[in-house]
């Protein structure tokens, strides 16, 4: 259960960097440093989600479901 309430925390942190992402493109006019940073940190989160994800696999900390296909 907590992995997945951590693949959620960074599922709303990616969400918030790429709105404080848009932020800083409609309202930094001069210094374009910021949208940069909060687009890299986007970035990182990313493939930080990514990499846990597939250890979670990995490890059996969750496992795939739904409908299988028939034989």
């Amino acid at each position: 259960m907590l992995i997945k309430l951590l693949i959620i925390a960074v599922l709303v942190a990616i969400v918030i960097s790429l709105g404080s992402g848009l932020f800083f493109l409609v309202r930094d006019k001069q210094d374009s440093s910021r949208l940069v940073t909060a687009l890299t940190v986007r970035i990182g989160l990313s493939v930080a989600l990514f990499i846990l994800l597939m250890v979670a696999y990995f490890t059996g900390m969750i496992t795939p479901h739904g409908i299988m296909p028939s034989p």
